[in-house]
């Protein structure tokens, strides 16, 4: 079953609502661009946790493909920097 195409404009808005109901990532500094589908995350955050949070948020959203990291972070990989690529489980 293919995954139904959203547009970048509805998955960032998608992202951005799921940011601001989650009290973790509520007043988080961080910024969200989408294009072809996939995610990507900026900003500063106090914590590693809130970075992998934020990732898996955007992740989870239906409709995004991938996510690019770069959510600066206390003990974040230097540069800020992961890709996940989950193209292939996404278009079953």
């Amino acid at each position: 079953m293919t995954t139904p195409f959203v547009s970048d404009e509805k998955l960032r808005a998608a992202i951005l609502s799921r940011f601001a109901a989650d009290e973790r990532t509520a007043y988080a500094n961080l910024r969200v661009g989408v294009l072809n589908g996939i995610a990507h995350l900026a900003g500063v955050v106090n914590s590693i946790e809130t970075r992998l949070l934020a990732a898996e948020l955007a992740q989870s959203t239906p409709g995004v493909l991938a996510v690019v990291n770069r959510i600066e972070a206390p003990g974040a990989p230097s540069p800020a920097r992961t890709i996940h690529l989950d193209i292939k489980d996404k278009r079953k």
